[in-house]
């Protein structure tokens, strides 16, 4: 065997190999797609493996190797989101200004979003989400990431400093729980504006 190969024989593999996990990481995306439409349109009791095979182009043996049931794949869908939404929060307090305005910045970000995917889902699937302990681990990332926020702003004398910022950290996620109920976007702001208006420093 020549040097050149060897070189080819060595490359192949590794491509292939990459090929192979590209390929599946496309159909577990599509698996999940396919299920959170499917629960979507038709509720989470009336969704099937057979359904979400038959939508997604893949064999009932097929989907079963990458996952057992649909709450399983719900669970995973909902890890995407989880993780999709910290990534953005961290990138909207990393894109702003001062402890102030990258706190507003996330608390405003976070609003938006418990505001726009609470009104997609349906009350059932919620709650079967909050099953997932992924919600807590989330929650206690957010709380870390306002409460770093809030303590930063209060030794700039931006923010009160007679209150913990944990404690603090609680009252905004506490209040800015109400914009899932919102009717406007104009009103989720509105609320992040009152919730900041509780951190100020006074006079």
């Amino acid at each position: 065997m020549t040097h050149g190969a060897l070189a080819y024989s060595e490359v192949m593999p590794r491509l292939w190999n990459e090929t192979i996990e590209a390929h599946r990481r496309e159909v577990r995306e599509a698996i999940l797609d396919t299920t959170a439409a499917l629960v979507a349109e038709h509720g989470l009791r009336s969704v099937t493996m057979s359904q979400i095979a038959e939508e997604t182009g893949i064999g009932r043996a097929t989907l079963y190797k990458y996952f057992a049931g649909v709450e399983a794949i719900l669970f995973a869908w909902h890890e995407r989101q989880i993780t999709s939404h910290l990534e953005y929060l961290a990138e909207v307090r990393d894109r702003a200004g001062d402890a102030g305005e990258r706190l507003e910045a996330v608390l405003e970000a976070y609003a938006f979003i418990s505001h726009e995917t609470h009104g997609h889902h349906d009350t059932e699937l919620v709650a079967f989400l909050h099953r997932d302990e992924q919600v807590a681990g989330a929650q206690q990332q957010l709380r870390a990431m306002i409460r770093s926020l809030v303590a930063e702003g209060a030794e700039t004398g931006e923010f009160r400093d007679d209150v913990a910022s944990d404690e603090l950290a609680s009252y905004c996620l506490h209040a800015l729980a109400a914009a899932r109920g919102s009717e406007s976007k104009a009103a989720v702001r509105r609320l992040v504006t009152v919730t900041l208006a509780g951190l100020r420093r006074r006079a």
